[in-house]
């Protein structure tokens, strides 16, 4: 079977998995039958969809008439014979129990076509004992999305024992046609590699507030506020819920050994049925405050433990062959927000030093969870999961940094430099903010530079903008957000008028900060199936990195009033037709053209081209008193109600109500 041979996908289940898969697989084009146990089950899930459907619509990710085909494809079913009869494939996200997957299976494999694909969204239990609950397991395999699958862009596609290479071939196609990013789990292993990571993480906090070693605050601060976790451990685990994160454990626990023990602290709490946010009370008490993570409890005790402890699951993952380190890194930053992988964060912390620390610990307290595994000592002798390292850069890169990817095309004369955040969506943050003004300084200098191609990770966005988390926290500090609005002009302002020429090359999403950087570029290309705008009025903000002054010298005035009072998102044709775009061109020709263009600017008079810049932004008159306008404006609006409701109203999903204030 190939990708282009699925046509139809059945969805078991219609509870929150079952019916957002569902909605994803609709929005990419494909038939599905959407099957659950009762009337009133099966159509609750369709009308979820359907709300779902509405809320991308009134948000612009679609339109009206997409969203109405997308709901025309779901036939909601009880009947099962009915849903499978001549499906391609079914992926089945029922109850997350064993007896229960294997009873629908039973009856599956009775109507289901021999050449079907089966596919379990389990998150943690074996896909080869699922596998051999039916007649065919070599079609067999997980495919594991995360919650909600409308928009968390990972899938793990995961082998059985048994399973067929095509079938996972297919299986990541359709994954990636959905729009998502799937990751190869190579071999069938407890908690694959997201939960295998989280579960013994979040288990790993419990013991050290158990042990007396730390605080919850501490452990949060650490893991939020030092370690870059979107959430606290403790918080996350309230958010996910205490009991799921345990079942997860008594699993690994059965499989894996000792190391998986349940911390007693979780016991407590799944025993008192405190299970976090849905509950009311789990490690916090959401009836009486709620979460307040201090920012300044910071421990480098938490710190280290927890690397450690990821760093041996990831020597495990490697050493069993489930994956490769790079898959492991690109999992969790997709799937769980890490701002980078335990792979990576380990290799920086220094193996030999992690190893240390599971030591001492084994030491003082006896415990198997702290014995470092053959597999992580042995990656000590190089110091990397990646095999021998390799003192000799790959060729053509130049300059290391966090959150940006810089290389030099000598050959062409061109730097790449490219914000490499994919699993953030290459949001802006203030640190960069400070890498993009040094890569910039850096490729002017660069004798080998004649032209800059700038671009976003990834193919979902070239930039969404700003993190509107870290912007919200500024509510009430108008010096601190001017400040915030004067780093971005300057950085912004640096690439707008460095000597060498610019082109942008946007895929995917281009919003707020993003399409702000995008402006100071002096040529920009876009994919067709990109999607751009100044959306700061849903938030009660501006533009506030030079947007409401640079883009009226692209667009017109009136057209920059436009796309910022509006705040909506504008297809790639209609930015060209605006004058903002110079090229639209198809996805999968973007890289190529956009180094093409670059290079054929490079390849011209790099005198010439300097001198007209710098006489073309003169001309624009007296831009400063507007950009100072800006800033304090900038300022002022983070000292408003309307920016909390803003921003709250985003990170709910809902439609913000400004009152002005």
């Amino acid at each position: 079977m190939e990708l282009e041979d699925i046509n139809t996908v059945t969805v078991l289940g219609a509870g929150n998995m079952g019916h957002g898969i569902a909605e994803v697989a609709a929005l990419a084009g494909y038939d599905v039958r959407m099957r659950d146990i009762n009337e009133e089950v099966v159509q609750s899930g369709y009308d979820d969809i359907e709300w779902s459907l509405g809320k991308l619509e009134e948000q612009g990710r679609i339109d009206a008439e997409e969203s109405d085909a997308a709901l025309e494809r779901v036939t909601p079913l009880v009947d099962l014979s009915t849903a499978v009869d001549g499906t391609d494939v079914v992926i089945e996200a029922v109850p997350e129990k064993m007896a229960i997957k294997r009873d629908v299976y039973d009856e599956v494999v009775e109507h289901v076509p021999d050449e079907a694909i089966l596919a379990t969204n389990t998150s943690s239990l074996s896909v080869t004992e699922l596998s051999e609950a039916t007649d065919r397991p070599e079609r067999f395999c997980g495919m594991h999305f995360f919650n909600p699958p409308v928009r968390m862009p990972l899938v793990e596609v995961i082998s059985g024992a048994h399973t067929d290479d095509e079938v996972l071939d297919v299986i990541e196609a359709l994954a990636e046609d959905f729009g998502k990013s799937p990751v190869r789990v190579h071999k069938d292993s407890p908690g694959f590699i997201v939960n295998r990571i989280l579960i013994p993480l979040m288990n790993e906090a419990a013991w050290l507030v158990h042990d007396g070693e730390a605080t919850v605050e501490e452990v949060d601060s650490t893991t939020k506020f030092d370690m870059g976790l979107p959430m606290g451990s403790f918080e996350l685990a309230d958010q996910v819920g205490i009991d799921v994160g345990y079942h997860v454990l008594e699993y690994m626990h059965d499989v894996l050994g000792d190391a998986y023990e349940p911390c007693p602290l979780m016991v407590e709490k799944v025993e008192n049925e405190e299970f976090g946010r849905k509950t009311g009370v789990g490690f916090y008490d959401y009836e009486n405050g709620g979460v307040d993570i201090p920012a300044d409890a910071v421990s480098e005790v938490v710190r280290e433990r927890l690397v450690a402890v990821m760093a041996d699951e990831v020597a495990r993952l490697v050493g069993e062959g489930v994956a490769d380190p790079d898959a492991i890194d690109e999992a969790t930053m997709l799937g769980a927000g890490f701002p980078d992988g335990p792979a990576t964060m380990a290799e920086d912390a220094g193996l030999a030093d992690l190893v240390s620390v599971l030591d001492d610990a084994h030491e003082r307290t006896g415990h198997a969870r702290y014995e470092a595994s053959d597999h992580l000592r042995a990656f000590v002798e190089t110091g990397s999961f990646r095999g021998e390292t390799d003192d000799d850069s790959e060729a053509g890169e130049r300059y290391e940094f966090d959150s940006l990817d810089v290389a030099v095309d000598a050959d062409a004369m061109v730097g790449h430099l490219t914000i490499d955040r994919p699993h953030r969506m290459n949001t802006i943050t203030g640190d960069v903010l400070d890498e993009l003004a040094e890569a910039i300084d850096l490729l002017e200098a660069d004798d080998d530079v004649r032209a800059i191609l700038l671009s976003g990770a990834g193919d979902r966005a070239f930039s969404a903008g700003a993190d509107v988390q870290a912007t919200s926290g500024l509510a009430g500090d108008s010096l601190t957000g001017v400040e915030l609005s004067r780093t971005g002009q300057r950085t912004f302002g640096k690439l707008e008028t460095c000597d060498l020429p610019v082109v942008a090359a946007i895929d995917g999403y281009c919003l707020g900060g993003g399409m702000e950087l995008a402006t100071c570029a002096d040529l920009r290309i876009a994919s067709d199936r990109s999607e751009l705008g100044q959306p700061e009025f849903n938030l009660g903000l501006l533009p506030g990195w030079g947007g409401t002054q640079r883009l009226s010298n692209v667009v017109g005035e009136g057209r920059a009033k436009e796309i910022i009072f509006t705040a909506e998102r504008y297809e790639a044709e209609t930015m060209a037709e605006y004058g903002f775009l110079n090229e639209v061109v198809p996805a999968g020709e973007l890289r190529e053209r956009a180094e093409e263009l670059a290079a054929d600017l490079a390849g011209g008079p790099p005198i010439a081209q300097k001198y007209t810049k710098r006489a073309m932004l003169a001309g624009r008159g007296d831009i400063d008193a507007g950009l100072e306008a800006e800033a304090q404006a900038f300022g002022q609006l983070m000292n408003t109600e309307d920016l909390m409701t803003g921003a709250m109203a985003f990170m709910n999903d809902e439609e913000p109500e400004f009152e002005g204030k």
